[in-house]
């Protein structure tokens, strides 16, 4: 990373300081600000010292992503100040940033004349010396996991009178939830009907089952789908409406619900999930990992759970997982699927599986275990998914010939296996510059420097190494299809309301990666976690993609947000009423 030494001093005393050279006994007292390249754009840290100790820290970085590298932003000051040592631990999933936090946090202090191998000596003895507390907790209900199922858990319960604990293993909320870019399956909802968009229940439920290839456990799937509405209208209620009503691969009707702008939905939830947190007053305890579900005659009545300097062990009347699921865990995904050993997941770096683990050594049974879905457009370097708004919108995948080899709204599964039959086992996802207006989660594709430009298809196709020809035959034969309503090579009836005709043209190399794990614990449609013997656990409750059987052998895109705000708030009930029957 390229390093930019922006300004060294503040004061005039300080020029003239930088001009000796530093004692061997200390640092030269004053500001020093270096500035390095982050994710989004640069990150900046401002540091203040004295001769013997670090006085202040400050970081900026302004384009860095929420929820993620804006939390290594946000938390990064005080761990360095705390340690007086610029090689402290970086936040898990913003890399990126942490690193270039703490190469600028280096450089400055090496302006300063620090001696850095001291510095982390001190810092690593000190920390051995910490000397672990432990501490006991009682509440309700505890839920572990601060992603969407378990944020929607904590409002709805919080709403309902109840105490709440939400742990979090990492340093910030959001999980995978943060990662989802498309948006919320829903039927007979009031935007449809607004929209002059015909569904049905009925119809999501049969699309989700030839979806998941019928192995989906029916109940469920009726559960999400007949309380799908319902969600929508609680979205709108705290804050978080979902207007924009779209296609997405496998539904037969527009069903996937976006925001307005068309920004990614997750971001967007985990936001509004956070500003209603604030407002009932939930804290979540970050850096928080529950490590056992502790269990008194049979029913679960509390966790064991671990922070950096404290033991916890917290006493409930209920306990809710919503974990997540193991996407980020090669040693547990290849156990099941040994083939996709080496495959790039998009799963954020706390889809672990720990969720499952628990529930499994309190007697859980698990249902589907196998079944993990590839998501056809990631783009390969960065792992960053490519929404299916895209080509719900209008987009095109062609081959390294230029040439479309598929429906683009089949399933993700079927999609994935129609890449990976190409040359290269790869595609290009091709868009125009209307398509980028009408999405804004495009931004942030081109932000990240993954799409390719050109004002012309056959410019495009150059830049692509594809032949300019054919790219242009291909466009003109979609085009065709999109004025005709009619699909004669692929089949394809949905997302054909706009043709790619505005230039300028894009281009993203894409390719399948790990991004859902269908299975997990089994559950009832009350969110009720089910043992081996087909009972109910007494006390536990779990919901969004630590359980299995909601998507069968494939899940379809739009139906995880639909999963975890849908069973998030149903275990969030079933656990209230659990805790007023005791």
């Amino acid at each position: 990373m390229r390093k930019k030494l922006l300004a060294a001093l503040l004061t005039a005393t300080m020029t003239a300081a930088l001009c000796v050279p530093a004692s061997a006994e200390g640092m030269i007292p004053g500001a020093y600000r270096v500035s390095e390249q982050g994710f989004g754009g640069d990150v900046t840290v401002l540091m203040t010292v004295n001769e013997s100790e670090i006085l202040d820290v400050q970081i900026t970085g302004e384009n860095e992503t929420p929820n993620l590298g804006a939390v290594a932003v946000e938390e990064m000051d005080d761990q360095i100040l705390k340690a007086q040592s610029p090689t402290v631990d970086g936040v898990s999933g913003a890399t990126v940033t942490s690193t270039a936090i703490i190469t600028a946090a280096t450089a400055a202090l090496e302006m300063a004349g620090a001696d850095i191998s001291a510095m982390e000596s001190a810092a690593a003895d000190a920390q051995a010396n910490t000397k672990r507390t432990e501490e006991a907790l009682s509440t309700d209900i505890v839920i572990i996991g601060a992603g969407g199922a378990g944020m929607s858990a904590a409002i709805e319960a919080t709403q309902a009178g109840k105490e709440v604990i939400l742990l979090e293993k990492m340093p910030y909320a959001g999980g995978n939830t943060t990662k989802a870019t498309g948006g919320m399956n829903a039927a007979e909802t009031h935007y449809q009907e607004e929209q002059g968009i015909e569904d049905s229940v009925e119809q999501f439920i049969e699309d989700t089952m030839k979806g998941g290839h019928e192995m989906n456990d029916k109940e469920l799937v009726t559960t999400m789908a007949a309380n799908s509405a319902d969600s929508i209208d609680w979205l709108d209620s705290i804050g978080a409406p979902l207007p924009k009503v779209s296609f997405s691969g496998g539904a037969t009707n527009a069903r996937i619900h976006a925001p307005e702008d068309g920004s990614g939905v997750g971001e967007y939830l985990v936001d509004a999930f956070l500003r209603n947190l604030d407002e009932l007053g939930i804290e979540v305890m970050y850096n928080t990992k529950a490590e056992e579900l502790i269990v008194t005659d049979g029913a679960v009545t509390g966790v064991k759970a671990a922070s950096d300097e404290t033991d916890y062990t917290i006493e409930a009347k209920a306990v809710i997982l919503a974990t997540g699921g193991f996407g980020a865990n090669e040693e547990m995904y290849t156990k099941y699927r040994p083939d996709l050993k080496g495959t790039v997941t998009t799963n954020a770096p706390g889809a672990t599986g720990d969720g499952i683990v628990m529930a499994e050594e309190v007697g859980a049974d698990l249902v589907d275990i196998d079944q993990i879905q590839l998501h056809p457009t990631v783009e390969q370097s960065t792992s960053i998914l490519i929404t299916e708004s895209v080509r719900g919108d209008g987009a095109i995948l062609v081959n390294q010939s230029g040439k479309r080899f598929t429906n683009e709204l089949l399933t993700r599964d079927v999609v994935s296996a129609a890449e990976l039959e190409q040359e290269g086992q790869y595609a290009y996802i091709i868009f125009d510059q209307k398509l980028r207006d009408n999405l804004k989660a495009i931004e942030k594709y081109v932000k990240n420097n993954i799409t390719v430009q050109g004002d012309t298809i056959e410019e495009l196709a150059e830049q692509i190494d594809v032949d300019p020809a054919t790219l242009a035959e291909t466009l003109d034969t979609w085009n065709e299809a999109v004025a005709d309503q009619e699909d004669k090579e692929f089949g394809r009836d949905t997302g054909m309301e706009n043709d790619l005709t505005t230039a300028p043209y894009y281009a993203i190399k894409v390719a399948p990666g790990i991004h859902h794990t269908m299975g997990g614990v089994k559950i009832d449609t009350e969110a009720e976690v089910i043992n081996t013997e087909g009972e109910t656990i007494p006390g536990l409750f779990a919901a969004g993609e630590v359980t299995g059987g909601v998507h069968g052998g494939n899940r379809i895109g739009g139906n995880a947000v639909a999963d975890i705000v849908v069973f998030g708030r149903i275990a969030a009930a079933s656990a209230v009423a659990f805790c007023d029957a005791q």
